[in-house]
């Protein structure tokens, strides 16, 4: 059950420091894996389901031009790790897949319940935030506003 007093990521705050559980059942350092470097965290309502699958997808679709520019993914559910990697492994998606099922990882970015969102940290500190995200132009997006923070080059 999520705190009713969790308080919502705003532009500035710090990554949240957190092991967490990956799409193999393995534990994942979310806080270091946001300490450095350009990442997008992305939360998706439930593994396979229509938008949840575009929204994935279309990050998959743009995964190479992503760590072309130094940039991690890193998808959040609340689904178990198993459904995480069938879900991965379904759509070959290439990043790392969090299975959130005590629901830390939503509280800790202040979520009340699962929604489409994206976030972007830089070095640590949160820098960009989507708190109603698309689902088949996530990816462009975040191109747009890796481009608008001027993190990474204009594409050409």
């Amino acid at each position: 059950m999520l705190a009713t007093n969790a308080q919502e990521l705003t532009i500035g705050a710090s990554a949240p420091k957190l092991l967490v559980t990956d799409q193999d059942g393995e534990s994942f350092d979310l806080g270091d894996s946001l300490s450095s470097g350009i990442t997008v965290v992305f939360f998706y309502p439930m593994a396979s389901t229509l938008g949840c699958t575009k929204q994935a997808c279309s990050l998959s679709e743009g995964y190479m031009e992503l760590q072309s520019m130094g940039v991690e993914v890193i998808g959040v559910s609340g689904d178990s790790a198993a459904k995480q990697r069938k879900f991965q492994d379904k759509y070959s998606l290439p990043y790392t897949l969090i299975a959130d099922t005590d629901l830390r990882v939503n509280e800790a970015f202040g979520k009340k319940r699962f929604k489409r969102q994206a976030y972007i940290f830089n070095d640590g500190i949160l820098v960009w935030r989507d708190l109603s995200a698309a689902t088949g132009k996530q990816f462009t997006d975040i191109i747009t506003a890796l481009t608008a923070l001027d993190l990474v080059p204009l594409s050409s």
